[in-house]
């Protein structure tokens, strides 16, 4: 019994990590989660994958409602997303159980790694103070700076109180969303990785809304994949619940720095993190976690 409350403490750490970078950039933390409950608890692939998926749940549920409330997000571009995802997640589960993933894993670590290439073009060509700038330069480049980062905000926020989203993009996000399905129930991931960039890409929804929208969407499609893996007994109860309890408060801390962290390092961010999850998912694929 006491060898577990270290564990537990370790558990609340990653789960709070993970939720930050969960409410802060739109992604269910899948990435990160499966290898913590490989190294953490010794479980096997599908255990982590199914465990993982539930974990995401909760996250994605407090990130979602921190958004919403803040009016950081596209609630019904996020329900079309998450309506898709949820058609094709159980399918995703049911390959898991039947299929080798090293192709789809594969694929998936190729998906991120151009978005990955995207999202750093996209954060490059956004502006910034330039670098030697002293005195008066400095002063005005970071004026102007802030001047364009309200003028952003001010056009998300009104973005956020738009009218409906239209047939087209509802459409466009529920395509969105049964690609990311797929990839969540088969991987165990909550898909944002995939709907991040792609809302931002072919919707052109900015990135401070897309984060919020895509939670909405992970906490939707996450749900059928969830169930089928209960149902199965793949779930490790006890693991989810430990890292839930440390996501759910980080969850809403991450959704509340979006207005605070501008759009260029928020693309920075997200960049980077796919990196990560490109690595993570290669080493997981070749059995480096044990």
């Amino acid at each position: 019994m006491e060898a577990m409350v270290p564990l537990f403490l370790v558990s609340l750490v990653v789960g709070l990590a993970v939720g930050v970078l969960a409410g802060l950039l739109g992604i269910g933390g899948g990435m990160l989660l499966v290898p913590a409950f490989k190294l953490g608890y010794a479980m096997d692939s599908l255990m982590c994958t199914a465990t993982s998926l539930f974990t995401i749940i909760p996250t994605s549920v407090s990130g979602a409602i921190s958004h919403i409330r803040n009016k950081t997000c596209l609630p019904k571009l996020g329900v079309a997303a998450g309506l898709g995802g949820a058609c094709l997640s159980p399918l995703g589960v049911w390959l898991a159980t039947l299929s080798p993933d090293w192709a789809v894993m594969g694929a998936a670590a190729l998906i991120i790694a151009y978005s990955s290439v995207t999202m750093f073009r996209k954060a490059l060509k956004a502006p910034k103070v330039p670098r030697g700038a002293t005195g008066a330069e400095a002063a005005d480049a970071a004026a102007k700076e802030a001047a364009a980062e309200d003028r952003a905000a001010a056009i998300e926020r009104a973005h956020a109180e738009a009218p409906a989203i239209g047939w087209r993009e509802a459409g466009i996000g529920a395509a969105i969303g049964l690609f990311a399905g797929l990839a969540s129930g088969y991987v165990g991931v909550g898909g944002g990785f995939i709907m991040v960039p792609l809302m931002m890409s072919i919707l052109h929804v900015p990135m401070k809304l897309t984060s919020g929208t895509s939670l909405i969407a992970v906490m939707i499609l996450a749900v059928p994949g969830t169930v089928t893996q209960a149902l199965l007994g793949n779930i490790n109860w006890i693991a989810g619940i430990a890292v839930a309890c440390g996501s759910i408060p980080g969850a809403t801390l991450g959704a509340k720095l979006i207005p605070k962290v501008p759009e260029r390092q928020l693309r920075f961010l997200f960049a980077g993190f796919l990196v990560v999850a490109a690595v993570l998912l290669v080493v997981n694929q070749l059995g480096v976690w044990g």
